[in-house]
């Protein structure tokens, strides 16, 4: 069974149908990238699959549950984690506080009031902060981070939970090459614990990370599959061609 099993998803915008009759399959343990032109349904997908729209028609399902009307925190706390494609962290803030904050977010009251999660989750924060390479900052104001470990941070926020399911709109948008390469290899380790959907513009980093590709356009899957079938199909060469 897949971990997540989108059918016939569709969602409408007034007079724009930006998803029309959407499936797909993410297996567990598997990098799962969604390309297509602009304005083709990527960041609208993304976002019914974590409940920032809610899917007009079809469903989706999350490890056999249907969440397809779930609420965002519902979702969150099922595995879901959503990295937006504008940066969130909290610029006044420490680098080690925004991770601290985003693992307290599951923590009871009476252990926040009493300041018990800090030291308890001091080891899990300061573990994330080494594998995305901000140890280093940890002490540094959020908003000191130059614009690739901002991405970084963010990254690591959504981690913080131990999702399931990681979804990331644009990671690596307005990164220089050498942290794109940088943030495919920090990426790659978190496949052994948590399945990824990623959208992303770049071709050449989407095809190194993933295993699978779905290809929309117009708010339809053209094609998907593994990414040697993907490079080698007439319907997407064409659209790349043409429209991108």
């Amino acid at each position: 069974m897949a971990l997540l099993e989108i059918r016939g998803v569709g969602k409408t915008f007034r007079t724009l149908r930006a998803l029309d009759g959407v499936d797909i399959d993410v297996m567990a343990g598997t990098f799962h990238g969604l390309i297509g032109p602009n304005g083709s349904g990527k960041s609208t997908l993304l976002k019914a699959i974590a409940g920032a729209h809610v899917a007009d028609s079809g469903t989706i399902v999350f490890e056999g549950r249907d969440i397809t009307r779930a609420t965002p925190y519902e979702r969150a706390r099922a595995g879901l984690s959503l990295k937006f494609q504008i940066t969130a962290v909290l610029p006044e803030l420490s680098v080690y506080d925004n991770v601290l904050l985003a693992m307290q977010s599951a923590e009871t009251l009476p252990r926040l009031l009493f300041s018990l999660s800090r030291r308890a989750l001091d080891g899990e924060v300061t573990g994330l902060l080494e594998r995305f390479r901000l140890i280093d900052r940890a002490d540094d104001l959020a908003g000191e981070l130059s614009h690739g470990q901002q991405q970084w941070l963010e990254i690591a926020m959504a981690l913080a939970l131990r999702p399931k399911l990681l979804l990331l709109d644009e990671p690596t948008g307005g990164m220089s090459p050498e942290e794109r390469r940088v943030t495919g290899e920090l990426l790659e380790p978190i496949k052994a614990h948590c399945a990824l959907i990623i959208v992303e513009h770049d071709l050449h980093f989407i095809r190194d990370i993933c295993d699978r590709l779905t290809v929309l356009d117009q708010g339809k899957v053209l094609d998907q599959g593994d990414v040697e079938a993907i490079q080698r199909s007439p319907k997407v060469q064409q659209v790349f061609t043409t429209r991108v």
